[in-house]
This record gives structure tokens, C-alpha cells and sequence, in this order.
């Protein structure tokens, strides 16, 4: 007797959590590393503060956080607003409430029905207190040629800190490609020093980037970084290392934010208010000396690996930035001879 269609037997159901096998689960968490590792370590940092301040927001008002409603949300975004949050602050607080809701499975607020609200709050906060970025300045060459005078001794944090400042800036380095920067990226070469970029946050494939950077005369980036790999005697991993309290070396990498407060600590060391200062102080003094002195912005790009010019040209701090004269030679004779004799 043949078999009627509807007698054909159904797929197995899926199994519960509870009884999936081993490997599987293994998988199941290599998958979630992968997906975690979409987005920068200091990005997942900054979204899971922003998230708890929510979270604190909607607790103190009785109000469900998870599925949030769009109104809910263009509230709280007015009252960051009123609590004198910057704009480009209160757009990652929604990016962070956006993220958590898709990590949850929820669509974002933003995506659902009445979201209209939302964007009509943020135009109005930009209206209302403008979105003029608050830039830091410039460590450029003077400036860094204080701090670097300004380190005392020849302990293992004075060599430390002079190589993070002098190659930070020199390579046009953000903090995370800093402190991303293992032994094995650095090459030595009789002209100065080759560079490994892995990663950054215009290359989140890690395709991987080479720059070479001059060793010059002025803040000699070569010259210090070997004198901090001599101190430290580590073979392998990570190039800039955590110290103890004691000054003691660690397996453990720098973290970003000791950049910072390194960049901040000198600053006020050399007579500048560390206020105006933070660890992209080091890519904005690169791309501001070599500006000064006449670089090509082709060659810049070619170092601090911009997208685009135009994002590029809003790191140059002087306003004589489009202004070509005849007397301007952007040969790469000159170029060279600029980041040699003049930039290092």
C-alpha cells in the first residue's frame, strides 16, 4: 500500500539547549567570539557604558528598556540633552541601545514603527547645541619635542613612554594600533623603521597596512623605540607592555588608555594644560607638522591611511591647508627630505 504524503515522515525536532551535544555547543560559542569580535574592543567598552546608563534611566522610571519603545528612547535622548551631553555623545548612547537590542534579538528602535520621533529629537538637539566636533590638540613637532625632553631618568617607564610618544606620533598611530603592536610587526631597516599595521578602525577585515617611518634627527622614533626593547629584553608579543606599580614588566599589553594619560602626563610635565591633550594627539601632530611643513596630502595619506582626503583634511589644524603657492614643491624629493631633516 503506498504511502500517503501526509504519512511522510518529518524532520527531527531541533534539539533543546540542554541535550546539545559538546562539539556543538563549542561552536556555538566560537560563532558568538566571532560575532563579539565585529566590533573594537573600546566599541563594545563605550556601548556597554552607555547601555547601563539606560538602563539606569528607564530603571528609575519604571520603563520596560527591552523591546524600548521609540518614545521611551527620543525621551531619554532629550534628557542626555539636557544634562549636557555633546550630540556625537548622545548618537553613540543610541548606537549602543540599537546594538544591544539586535545582540537580544529585537529590532532596534530605531528601525521600528514610530521612529519618526526619534529622528526628529536628534534634529532638534543638533539644531539647538550645533555638532562642532571638540578636537584636542595637536602634539606636533615642538610640542612633542617637550615632552619628550620633559621624561626624566632611564628607568623602564621613562623608555616606555618616550617610545609610545615619539613612535605614536611619528607613525601617525591611533591608541588601539599602539598598543595592538607586537615585536614581530616591527621591522629595523638602515633608513629608520618599517611598521605592521594588522588592523585599525578603517581596516576591520585586517588586510594589513606597511609604513615606513624616517629615524630623523629631531624626535629620532628608531633610536627610542630600541631603547625601550633593550629595557624591557621581551623576545615576543606584545611590543608595549603594562608595567607594575614597581615598575616591574608584564605578559599583559598596554591598554588604550594608558596612551592617553601618558600623552596627558607629559603634556603637563612640558607646561601644556593636559586638558587640550589625548592619545590622538600623537596621529593629529603628525598630520599637523607635516602639513607645516609642505607635505604633499597624498604622502600624509599614505601614512595615517585615511579613507579619504576629505576626512584627512578635517585633522589639519592650519587653515593654509589648500593654499598652494608656487614656492610649494610637493616632489617626494622634498617630502623625504621634509619628514628627515625637518618633521623628525
Amino acid at each position: 500500500m503506498a504511502q500517503n504524503s501526509d504519512d511522510t515522515p518529518l524532520p527531527a525536532p531541533a534539539l533543546e539547549a540542554p541535550t546539545l551535544p559538546g562539539v556543538l555547543i563549542a561552536e556555538i560559542e566560537s560563532a558568538a567570539a566571532y560575532a563579539k569580535a565585529s566590533r573594537a574592543s573600546s566599541t563594545q567598552r563605550v556601548y556597554a557604558s552607555d547601555w547601563k546608563i539606560f538602563l539606569a534611566w528607564c530603571d528609575a522610571r519604571s520603563i520596560e528598556p527591552l523591546p524600548a519603545d521609540p518614545r521611551a528612547v527620543a525621551t531619554f535622548l532629550a534628557f542626555e540633552a539636557d544634562q549636557g551631553s555633546e550630540p556625537a555623545t548622545i548618537g553613540r548612547r543610541l548606537a549602543a541601545i540599537g546594538y544591544h537590542h539586535k545582540q537580544a534579538g529585537f529590532s532596534p528602535p530605531q528601525t521600528r514603527e514610530g521612529a519618526v520621533v526619534i529622528s526628529q529629537v536628534l534634529a532638534g538637539i543638533r539644531r539647538t547645541k550645533g555638532v562642532r566636533p571638540s578636537r584636542k590638540r595637536a602634539a606636533d613637532g615642538d610640542a612633542m619635542r617637550d615632552m619628550l625632553r620633559a621624561i626624566v631618568g632611564d628607568g623602564l617607564r621613562s623608555a616606555r613612554d618616550r617610545a609610545v610618544l615619539a613612535l605614536g606620533m611619528a607613525a601617525a598611530l591611533r591608541r588601539s594600533e599602539l598598543v595592538a603592536l607586537t615585536l614581530e610587526d616591527i621591522e629595523l631597516v638602515p633608513e629608520g623603521l618599517k611598521i605592521l599595521i594588522r588592523g585599525s578602525k578603517t581596516d576591520q577585515e585586517r588586510v594589513g597596512a606597511t609604513i615606513a617611518i624616517p629615524e630623523g634627527r629631531r624626535i629620532r622614533p628608531k633610536a627610542l623605540l630600541l631603547a625601550w626593547m633593550e629595557a624591557a629584553g621581551h623576545q615576543e608579543g606584545s611590543l608595549f607592555r603594562k608595567l607594575t606599580p614597581a615598575d616591574r614588566l608584564t605578559a599583559q599589553p598596554m591598554s588604550d588608555r594608558r596612551v592617553a594619560r601618558i600623552v596627558q602626563k607629559h603634556a603637563a610635565a612640558a607646561g601644556y594644560d593636559p586638558r587640550e591633550f589625548a592619545g590622538h594627539s600623537l596621529r593629529a601632530g603628525f598630520l599637523t607638522e607635516a602639513e607645516s611643513t609642505g607635505a604633499s596630502i597624498f604622502k600624509m595619506q599614505e601614512v595615517s591611511r585615511h579613507k579619504s582626503v576629505q576626512v584627512l583634511a578635517a585633522y589639519v589644524r592650519s587653515v593654509s591647508f589648500f593654499v598652494i603657492t608656487p614656492a610649494r614643491n610637493f616632489s617626494d624629493h622634498l617630502i623625504a627630505a621634509t619628514a628627515r631633516d625637518a618633521f623628525l
